[in-house]
């Protein structure tokens, strides 16, 4: 097995899938701009993407490896690059529902190969938490990328242009690249438990892990994670653009600082856990994400950017709010790798449907809730929101960590090293 093509392959297939889960805030941006659906209307898209994330990942993480790994990541990439194609032809906000439910689809079956194929050519914790924030901090920079991408299409002289669209072309010819890159690696088809272990007891048994104490509060924990990255990611365009009343472009453009802030801090943190321990880490971060709301929000109030005509001219608010994406950056990889590192490699494929369908249902409650908040009050009273769900991390991490000392010392431990 050839580990680095087979990383290139999951590196290009996350980049891609990066790239048009998060682009749900600029297109909820665009559908009220130029479809003209209201921001509650609109929030629905992260329920379309989530939702079918978490009902895909619930029915099918038992299976997938059955089928292989690559079969799974290869049909992934075909349905989302035929949706691209159909997008501009159609051009209305019932396709873009349809898109984003298949692009829920095919990550569902994406994320769970990808975290079992990391199983599959790592051989210790170390080596997992390593490559999965590496192929993490792609994500982030397909992420990155993708605020960019679709701002090139956006004409911020006609709001009301449905022109943007095309960009799906550019998107379908990307996840080409990535079916090449997953076509020609040598991904091994997975060890299975046993020659008549039947699909349904594969099922019962993804359904026993949320059982075991470890499991429940890592999944509460990532349920909470995801809700704060969700609930920002997804409406600081809007809060860009509607509060600090900026150009629809620049809005985008400068979302895109909170996407950088969180491959930067994955990238700092992959160091950091080298010499620290990962609970002092994550502790540092969700307080730190806690003071930087309390200070940054009252810097919002009477900003108008409307005259700005380039990212650079921005208020320092706007440059400071996507800055907490350093600090809640390596919260997801680090629970997800303590937590798969804790468990069998045959188990990897069911955990991580567990891992993938509460995430969902983390991400579509925390865009819902701060996209009703947004409408109903104000941007500044949607995201003081989050400061709930970042004291409620607090609490699970600490007895998260408690947990892992206990029945599970022994396979964790090299993860705190």
């Amino acid at each position: 097995m050839n580990p680095i093509r087979i990383t290139v392959a999951l590196a290009c297939s996350y980049f891609v899938f990066a790239i048009m889960l998060n682009s749900v805030g600029t297109v909820i941006l665009q559908a009220i701009n130029s479809l003209g659906v209201t921001k509650t209307d609109a929030s629905v898209l992260e329920g379309f993407k989530d939702l079918s994330i978490a009902i895909v990942s619930f029915l099918v993480a038992s299976f997938i490896p059955r089928v292989g790994y690559k079969i799974a990541m290869l049909a992934a990439l075909v349905f989302v690059a035929v949706m691209c194609l159909v997008v501009p032809t159609i051009a209305q906000f019932w396709i873009l529902k349809a898109l984003f439910a298949a692009i829920g689809c095919s990550f569902a079956v994406m994320k769970i190969s990808v975290y079992s194929v990391i199983g599959q050519v790592t051989d210790s914790a170390n080596k997992h938490s390593a490559l999965l924030n590496t192929i993490e901090g792609v994500f982030m920079l397909g992420v990155l990328a993708g605020y960019w991408i679709f701002a090139l299409f956006i004409d911020p002289n006609d709001v009301q242009s449905t022109h943007w669209l095309n960009v799906y072309y550019l998107l379908a010819l990307i996840v080409a690249v990535a079916f090449l890159a997953v076509f020609t690696a040598p991904i091994k088809s997975p060890e299975l438990k046993g020659s008549h272990y039947s699909q349904i007891h594969a099922f019962i048994d993804m359904l026993r892990l949320a059982y075991k104490p470890l499991v429940l509060i890592f999944i509460i924990s990532a349920f909470l994670y995801v809700l704060i990255e969700q609930g920002v990611g997804t409406w600081l365009p809007a809060f860009n653009n509607q509060v600090l009343m900026l150009p629809v472009d620049v809005s985008i453009q400068l979302a895109s600082i909170f996407a950088a802030a969180l491959a930067l801090g994955r990238l700092v943190a992959g160091q950091l856990l080298r010499y620290l321990n990962w609970f002092s880490i994550l502790i540092s971060c969700l307080m730190s994400m806690a003071v930087l709301v309390l200070l940054v929000l009252p810097m919002t109030h009477n900003v108008d950017g409307s005259q700005v005509k380039t990212i650079f001219d921005v208020p320092l608010a706007a440059f400071m709010l996507p800055l907490i994406g350093f600090f809640m950056a390596p919260i997801y990889p680090v629970l997800n790798s303590v937590m798969l590192s804790s468990l069998a490699k045959y188990q990897h494929a069911a955990m991580t449907g567990l891992i993938v369908v509460f995430s969902a249902l983390g991400g579509t409650t925390g865009s819902i809730i701060t996209g009703l908040v947004f409408d109903k009050f104000s941007g500044q009273h949607a995201f003081y929101l989050t400061l709930v769900p970042i004291a409620l991390l607090l609490v699970s991490v600490s007895v998260f960590k408690k947990h892992t000392l206990k029945p599970l010392s022994h396979t964790t431990s090299s993860a705190e090293q």
